[in-house]
């Protein structure tokens, strides 16, 4: 059997930018993309704390080492600049019959500043 947890979470992402003209997604500072696990086109999940909106989307690399966290096309509309959300992707994690993998799973959690600096 499969199970779906929580592989990553980045906390508290300020949100840099609503660009409504792209396309969709989420653009994230790649810094930022490696140190959750994140990889270009992976599908997440966005919940934003100001005004309670949860939507998916994906992930797009931003500049390295900007802080950027973007909301792109439709997205856009689910916040503006200045917003705090949560990052959250996830994974199928076979279990085997194996209860301890899944007692023992932890997912990477990154808390970030109030300028998107992981702390």
């Amino acid at each position: 059997m499969f199970r779906c947890m929580l592989k990553t979470k980045i906390h508290k992402a300020t949100v840099t930018e609503a660009n409504l003209s792209y396309s969709g997604s989420l653009t994230v500072d790649e810094n930022l993309m490696d140190l959750a696990g994140l990889y270009p086109y992976e599908k997440i999940m966005i919940s934003n704390i100001n005004n309670g909106e949860r939507f998916e989307t994906y992930v797009i690399p931003g500049e390295r080492g900007s802080g950027q966290i973007c909301l792109n096309g439709a997205a856009a509309r689910k916040g503006v600049k200045g917003d705090k959300i949560i990052i959250f992707a996830f994974a199928y994690v076979q279990e085997d019959g194996n209860e301890m993998l899944l007692k023992n799973y932890v997912p990477k959690i990154v808390i970030l500043s109030e300028n998107n600096i992981p702390v």
